[in-house]
């Protein structure tokens, strides 16, 4: 039975996706690193200065990780008033808000991940936000979803993950969840109309 949730943001709960694309790609080019759209998608939910990290070590490029991600937050913030719910993930969290504890797991920084479910009128259906800064070891290590798990109080084999990356799957089975694809949802939502 399981007894509590734990939602990745970006992709999951909230259509952000395209648009981290969009600042992701004008940094890229400002700053001439080779990083395709495909890419971008298959890192979902590796934080943005270790993406940076990865991509300056590979290409020889000298950059300030840090900097250049706060860069790419800069680009994506103006952008947020155009973030639309991912709704069939989102009624989740409504069908089971005040019945059992839910946390958002995400790789984001901590203030935009909270702007977003401010936006979206949701962040009042979380007990706890737990995010890139607040684990070592990043997805696919399942150090994100066990924290989230522990700050709501509920042993991880008793929770259900939802992500829509590979990576995050992998973060969710490696911490002992059960793991929903929300791609295989968004599927199943878009065949059904």
């Amino acid at each position: 039975m399981i007894q509590g949730i734990v939602f990745d943001c970006d992709g999951t709960l909230a259509d952000t996706m395209p648009l981290h694309w969009i600042a992701w790609n004008r940094v890229a080019t400002r700053h001439g690193i080779h990083f395709p759209e495909e890419r971008f998608y298959a890192l979902g939910g590796v934080p943005s200065r270790d993406i940076l990290r990865l991509l300056s070590r590979e290409q020889n490029i000298d950059l300030d990780p840090i900097a250049v991600s706060s860069e790419k937050e800069h680009e994506y913030l103006p952008m947020l008033a155009q973030v639309q719910p991912i709704e069939v993930v989102v009624n989740v969290a409504r069908e089971f808000h005040g019945k059992i504890p839910m946390a958002v797991a995400s790789g984001g920084q901590k203030p935009i991940i909270e702007q977003v479910l401010i936006h979206l009128g949701i962040r009042h259906l979380f007990d706890a936000i737990v995010t890139s800064e607040d684990v070592t070891n990043q997805k696919p290590a399942p150090d994100i979803f066990l924290e989230a798990a522990r700050r709501i109080g509920i042993a991880p084999h008793q929770c259900r993950g939802y992500e829509d990356t590979d990576l995050g799957m992998q973060s969710i089975i490696a911490a002992g969840m059960e793991a929903v694809d929300v791609r295989l949802l968004l599927k199943q939502a878009k065949a059904q109309k």
